[in-house]
């Protein structure tokens, strides 16, 4: 059984065109804080960051949020959240977040989702983690995703076995039966990379 104190949600820096997204980001909070799991994310207090972010220090949660110098500049850092991390680079960003976190979860998001998704699951890949990894498939947001990695699978890019890297769950509701249900991680935390 996996015992997770810290989540990491990856989700996008805007609450994208359908309310369906920033409302399941706003019961995911909720569910955070209702659980004592605390957040590590970006740090920003727009779209679907701030919408998580709002929801879980709402329910007396704890709130991380490591965000680079460059946008925090930009006015986009969240100054409400438990703690403000603030980094050089998008690399440390990524390093900080998945050391702090026992597991990932991804919500709807744009680019910047997507490169760290990849690069989670493609640490997972290469061992330099065991943490659980789970996409929300919010109205059926991730199928294409999970068609393009079929995709791969079948002409020979990847081995089978890479689906098994993280698992798609269909709702928010979904998100803790299913980590709770994962086994423990078999070793530790991604190695500093900066």
């Amino acid at each position: 059984m996996t015992v997770i104190k810290n989540l990491c949600i990856y989700c996008g820096s805007s609450t994208g065109n359908d309310p369906s997204f920033a409302a399941a980001a706003e019961r995911l909070g909720a569910l955070m804080a209702k659980n004592g799991v605390g957040l590590v994310y970006g740090g920003g207090r727009v779209g679907m960051m701030g919408v998580i972010a709002d929801s879980v220090l709402r329910g007396g949660g704890r709130v991380r949020g490591i965000i680079p110098r460059h946008l925090q500049a930009k006015e986009v850092g969240h100054d409400k959240v438990t703690e403000l991390i603030i980094v050089e680079s998008m690399h440390e960003r990524k390093n900080k977040m998945s050391e702090l976190a026992d597991a990932f979860a991804v919500l709807p998001g744009g680019l910047g989702t997507l490169d760290e998704t990849f690069e989670i699951i493609t640490w997972k890949q290469l061992r330099l983690h065991d943490k659980p990894i789970l996409l929300i498939d919010v109205d059926g947001y991730w199928k294409p995703l999970e068609h393009l990695i079929n995709s791969i699978v079948d002409r020979g890019f990847a081995h089978d076995d890479c689906t098994k890297l993280f698992t798609i769950v269909p709702g928010i509701d979904d998100v803790f039966p299913t980590l709770e249900a994962m086994p423990a991680p078999r070793f530790g935390a991604v190695p500093d990379r900066t």
